[in-house]
Parts: C-alpha cells; sequence; structure tokens
C-alpha cells in the first residue's frame, strides 16, 4: 500500500537528520560540530476516511490538508 494522498498526490520526501556535539559559541564553547549525517523519510499524514464519491460511499487515503481544506466530503 503506497503512502501517497489519494486526492492531491502528496507522497514520501527525503531529508537529513543532523547529529551535532558542543556547545554554542555564543555560550562560550568552541562551536557545534557535525558527527553524523543520516537519510530520512518525511511521510506525509494519511488518514483512511469514508469519503462521498460518484454517489457512493469509498475509502481513500487522504492527507490531512486536503481534508482541511475540504477538497472531500465526509460521510
Amino acid at each position: 500500500m503506497s503512502r501517497i494522498c489519494e486526492v492531491c498526490g502528496k507522497g514520501p520526501r527525503t531529508g537529513n537528520t543532523i547529529v551535532r556535539r558542543g556547545l554554542a559559541k555564543s555560550k562560550g564553547g568552541i562551536g557545534l560540530h557535525t558527527t553524523g549525517i543520516t537519510r530520512r523519510r518525511y511521510l506525509p499524514n494519511l488518514q483512511k476516511i469514508r469519503v462521498v464519491e460518484n454517489g457512493g460511499v469509498k475509502t481513500r487515503r487522504v492527507c490531512t490538508s486536503c481534508i482541511k481544506a475540504g477538497k472531500v466530503s465526509k460521510v
């Protein structure tokens, strides 16, 4: 089952988690040093909701931003 919104097509995006060590210069240290960078995925907030579609009721996986914007009509 793919993690894609069936209304707007929003899907997973990639990014990094950055691990830093040390005390900031503004706080009297020698500055923050990066000790590790790991790839990660940012997943959309998908919800299974029942939607009125073509006069019938269907279950769809929709992101919360589409639900808030009113792009789908819930049952």
